[in-house]
């Protein structure tokens, strides 16, 4: 098909001041970003290397035509045994999706509503839904994602891949609940080292000239920050309180309103995991709860726990805001006093949030929500059940009339067939005793 997009006019707005990277706040615990260039690499020590990596940019489009580039570097193999289900865990072991997320959107690009991307095997994604309208891309290869929100242009509100300067994929329009939000660069991968490039230089020559995201007009754009706290201390929270008494509606309640905080606990590694396409096996309910999840995945890298040593040491070294999520631990003084040694550096504050006793109303009227949506769930669920069985009901009613119907069908041709034989027979009897009465005559 013919090319739509065009050469950008010039632009003699004022440019975009701050510098497009990746900051800490907007990348999961398990990057390690270099400390100039916007190179990504993931952690792969034990069951990390199972876990999905993802990123944000800081700086945003609404409006305009803007594009950003990724490079796969590397290609990391790290040592895999096999599952106890006697399958590769996890396909493929190397990923890598780009694309273009709302500022509070999921950090996996793809996995929700707030996102779009395209992704190595040659897929456009959007809230899971797979849909394979591009070609695949590897490493050294410059991929581009180029965001359209121009209201004039043909391919306006639509993202399109190029690889190495030529078009992969055909306009993909933007799902409408991302239209007139501000969308920034996004990439989530596995088992690769990714370069970023949000310019102002484009390293693979496009069809037509396109600005990069960092040579925006300062209009066209938004940026977050996340300002240092004012004495440098990074906040460590630690709830102390009683189990299976709200803990985790509390974490769930106090992480939204204050997001810039990082949940630590096995409930949030295991949710990790299943969004990495991790799936464990059959839970045993009887000893699994959200403080002490059962990790039943059947791959030894991952059901060792490894994952929540390397994680728990990674948090030392970031400069950011924790929720230390151990409901068990957290009440008992010796484990909660080992567990809080991984955070005696300078730049951290340690605080406990004790919560004991009546809870305030606005938690007991989100726990009251969260139970009518859980009622509601399961009806509907138990609904759509009997919806079901009620049209395989139907359809086994009409197959089984349907049957009937052509058994019937099959029985009247039948004594058709057998009154038409018996007829004939009569007929060439009769015809016999005639001739045998003419022979006597």
């Amino acid at each position: 098909p013919k090319e739509l997009e065009e050469d950008a006019e010039v632009d003699k707005r004022p440019r975009l001041k701050e510098q497009v990277t990746c900051l800490t706040n907007d990348t999961t615990l398990n990057i390690m970003p270099s400390m100039h260039g916007n190179v990504l690499m993931p952690l792969t020590d034990g069951g990390m290397q199972y876990l999905l990596a993802g990123a944000r940019a800081n700086v945003g489009a609404n409006y305009g035509r803007y594009m950003f580039e990724a490079k796969i570097v590397e290609i990391l193999n790290p040592a895999e045994t096999e599952s106890r289900r006697g399958r590769t865990q996890v396909v493929p072991r190397q990923l890598l999706r780009i694309g273009f997320a709302t500022e509070r959107s999921c950090l996996f690009v793809g996995e929700t509503e707030d996102s779009v991307c395209f992704d190595s095997e040659g897929s456009f994604i959007h809230n899971k839904k797979i849909v394979g309208t591009a070609q695949k891309f590897a490493r050294d290869q410059v991929i581009a994602v180029v965001l359209n929100l121009d209201d004039e242009s043909p391919n306006a509100n639509t993202v399109s891949l190029f690889r190495d300067g030529q078009r992969v994929s055909q306009p993909q329009p933007l799902p409408e609940c991302l239209k007139g939000k501000t969308l920034f660069p996004a990439v989530t991968f596995r088992n690769l080292t990714v370069h970023l490039n949000f310019g102002p230089v484009s390293g693979a020559q496009m069809p037509f000239k396109c600005r990069m995201i960092q040579d925006a007009a300062q209009k066209d754009v938004a940026a977050v920050s996340y300002p240092a706290p004012k004495d440098g201390k990074y906040n460590v929270i630690v709830p102390i309180c009683l189990p299976d008494e709200g803990t985790f509606d509390w974490l769930d309640m106090f992480l939204e309103k204050n997001p810039e905080y990082v949940e630590l606990s096995d409930r949030k590694v295991l949710e990790w995991a299943e969004r990495s396409g991790v799936q464990r096996a059959r839970v045993n309910q009887s000893r699994s709860s959200n403080d002490k999840p059962d990790w039943n995945f059947g791959i030894a890298q991952m059901d060792d726990q490894s994952i929540r040593r390397i994680i728990n040491s990674v948090a030392q070294a970031h400069h950011r805001h924790f929720v230390y999520m151990e409901v068990k631990s957290n009440l008992i003084e010796e484990e909660r006093r080992e567990a809080l040694k991984r955070f005696r550096a300078p730049h951290f504050k340690i605080t406990a949030q004790v919560m004991m006793g009546e809870p305030k109303m606005d938690l007991k009227e989100r726990a009251y929500a969260d139970l009518l949506q859980q009622k509601q769930e399961k009806a509907d669920a138990e609904f759509k059940v009997k919806q079901a069985e009620e049209i395989q009901r139907r359809l086994t009613e009409k197959k089984r009339k349907a049957v009937e119907r052509e058994h019937r069908r099959m029985s009247k041709m039948a004594r058709r067939a057998e009154e038409a034989r018996k007829a004939e027979v009569a007929r060439e009897e009769a015809k016999r005793a005639e001739e045998a009465k003419k022979a006597e005559e």
